[in-house]
């Protein structure tokens, strides 16, 4: 913009500021933050529109076509048929692209309840619950890919609550994630094949490491990705030592099992604890002997810079979580999937 140009639009602007403080209330002049409402109602409904009609003019060449409303994050403009044709709006829709994506972001975070009220105080633009909750069931999330080669994987499962009848117990059901470390993830409910599928479509790295707690269900899932060949399955470092700590008694022995086992010594552990005849114990046992093949020495393994701990899938689970487990928040049980969805697109940063 030249000095003239700019010294032009400086007294255009004064114009139209002097017109705008005529037609202000006097209470709305009476403190900064009220003088600033004030402005962005004015801009919302007198100034932004008249800008963007002469933008939309200009760009597509047209006014031809009926005319339809579109809330965006500059107010209400109208568009023309051709116009939305030529600039590329989604048919039908009400909503601008931009502001679209600004309701995404924050429905990703709250509830759509909740995004109605953070939306408007944000913007001063309304865009009612049920609008939200449109929103995010019809919107084709695009699938995650990794930028670079996986080299290790977690996988763990979450709860979500459905919805149930008024009166009746709440349900609870278990939904699954996977994160490729340090880069996208994945949720999934009651979909396991295609939790696989979207995993066996990434450029996983041979070996590719898998990492797990003692949950069955988990790795039942894990034999399925790759083969059998390019896997490098490890119990995590973590729940193993979580779950050996829980035996109790002498800290001693704890300490030495704890050795033994981060040295992948199970033999060792188990006969420190062969003479202790209780059932939380034999349990631990158990869980050892099941996963025998899954307990690497996690010292040489880290040594190598082989990752031993699932942290990125908690932390990804957590994250999910917080959308998910929202206070009150039930789910329809054909909704949850998009809803899981929408989230890890918030979290791979896909919604930017």
């Amino acid at each position: 913009m030249t000095p003239e140009e700019t010294q032009e639009l400086q007294k255009c602007l004064e114009k139209v500021s002097a017109i705008l403080l005529k037609n202000t209330p006097s209470e709305q002049l009476k403190d900064f933050g009220s003088i600033e409402l004030a402005v962005r109602d004015h801009v919302l409904k007198e100034v932004a529109p008249e800008i963007g009609k002469f933008f939309k003019s200009s760009s597509s060449q047209t006014e031809a076509g009926r005319a339809r409303e579109i809330q965006t994050c500059m107010g209400k403009w109208r568009v023309r048929e051709q116009q939305s044709k030529k600039l590329r709006l989604k048919k039908g829709t009400r909503l601008s692209p931009h502001l679209e994506k600004c309701c995404l972001i924050l429905s990703a975070n709250v509830s759509y309840a909740n995004t109605t009220k953070d939306l408007q105080q944000l913007t001063g633009i309304y865009v009612s619950h049920s609008t939200q909750q449109r929103l995010v069931h019809r919107q084709e999330f695009v699938e995650a890919v990794a930028e670079t080669t996986v080299t290790a994987l977690s996988v763990d499962g979450g709860k979500a609550r459905l919805r149930t009848d008024l009166g009746e117990a709440s349900e609870w059901r278990d939904y699954k994630a996977v994160a490729l470390h340090h880069q996208k993830c994945a949720a999934f409910f009651q979909e396991n094949d295609q939790l696989l599928d979207w995993v066996n479509r990434q450029p996983l790295g041979e070996p590719i490491t898998c990492l797990g707690d003692g949950h069955p269900g988990v790795w039942n899932l894990i034999a399925g990705i790759a083969s059998f060949e390019k896997r490098l399955e490890i119990l995590d470092w973590y729940h193993l030592k979580e779950n050996l700590y829980k035996l109790g008694g002498s800290n001693q022995r704890l300490r030495t099992m704890e050795a033994n086992l981060w040295h992948g010594q199970v033999d060792q552990a188990i006969t420190a604890v062969a003479d202790w005849d209780v059932p939380h114990v034999k349990n631990f046992l158990d869980y050892l002997e099941r996963h025998r093949c899954r307990i690497p020495d996690y010292q040489a393994m880290q040594s190598q810079k082989i990752t031993i701990g699932s942290g990125a899938v908690e932390a990804t689970i957590k994250q999910i979580g917080r959308r998910i487990k929202i206070s009150g928040a039930q789910w329809n049980r054909d909704n949850l999937a998009q809803v899981l969805k929408h989230r890890c697109a918030y979290l791979n940063l896909a919604l930017a």
